[in-house]
């Protein structure tokens, strides 16, 4: 039997701020051994990760909480706050690391005991990678935001890792210190940009972005297929934490009953509810033709 997404959620945020934890502890000790600037990429990459896992936790368990008297649309802009929170995390590392590794370019150094990163680097690999493969499955599960760009941090982590990894042994291997800065700056970059990203889909939802274009497309294909249905119009749509949001107008023969018309607008509602479970959809009955008195908002 399918574990209930909402557990999956809360289980994801536990797991994730366990491995940062662990990771922190052993990418700490990695640096002071090999003084590498690559694994403080990694380290500070991590500790970013641990931060933004404790705003997960919360925003998580804030989005679930059931709408009320004062919040009737629930609490689902939590996880677009914990990701925008997350994002600017990410840029700020980002900028930090590329400040000490221009520092580190100014006065390089070699290495020392790389084995002992290489072997950090193997263990974060793993634990990072098991990580992101359980959460890859929660997002596909529930589409949470907050646990997809936590996703997102680890799998900045992972990349980093693999790339402190390869650095630490090419450094010590052709004795080029530079390598390792260079390694540095590759991770910094590339938190720059998964924060970018990570960003960009949290404003999204919190300025209440449309579904994609297949989404409303399908939306409106599912409302007139109905052979009750003469015109479709005024089709709005977002998503909020766990739950997509659908308002639309459907247009029916005006020479119907009040409950005939009911009636197709019930059964056009059941289909969309079936095509996407747990939206919230509200769906208004005009009698047709229908002339609208504003500007049109039909979205697609």
């Amino acid at each position: 039997m399918a574990m209930d997404p909402q557990r999956l959620m809360r289980l994801a945020t536990v797991a994730s701020m366990s491995t940062a934890l662990i990771l922190i502890v052993a990418k700490l000790v990695a640096w002071r051994l090999t003084d590498s600037v690559s694994m403080l990429s990694s380290l500070v990459d991590t500790a970013l990760d641990l931060v933004s896992s404790m705003v997960t936790f919360f925003a998580v368990r804030h989005a679930l909480v059931p709408a009320d008297a004062e919040h009737r649309f629930g609490h689902g802009k939590a996880e677009g706050l914990a990701g925008l929170i997350q994002a600017g995390f990410i840029a700020a590392s980002g900028c930090a690391l590329l400040v000490a590794v221009v520092e580190r370019l100014g006065n390089p150094k070699q290495v020392r005991e790389e084995m002992i990163g290489l072997v950090v680097s193997a263990l974060a690999i793993g634990l990072t990678l098991g990580l992101v493969t359980f959460q890859k499955y929660v997002v596909k599960r529930s589409g949470s935001l907050a646990i997809g760009a936590d996703m997102a941090h680890y799998s900045t982590d992972l990349v980093a890792t693999l790339l402190t990894g390869g650095g630490l042994f090419l450094s010590g291997l052709l004795d080029q210190p530079l390598i390792d800065s260079g390694v540095a700056g590759l991770v910094a970059l590339y938190l720059l940009h998964g924060g970018w990203k990570v960003g960009r889909e949290s404003l999204d939802v919190l300025m209440d972005r449309e579904l994609p274009v297949g989404d409303t497309k399908r939306i409106e294909e599912i409302a007139r297929a109905h052979p009750g249905v003469n015109d479709v119009h005024e089709l709005r749509t977002r998503s909020s934490g766990l739950t997509r949001f659908i308002q639309l107008h459907i247009e029916v023969d005006r020479e119907l009953s009040l409950v005939q018309g009911h009636a197709i607008g019930q059964e056009v509602q059941t289909e969309i509810a079936i095509a996407y479970p747990g939206a919230e959809i509200i769906l208004h009955v005009d009698p047709a033709p229908f002339e609208a008195k504003g500007p049109s908002l039909r979205s697609g």
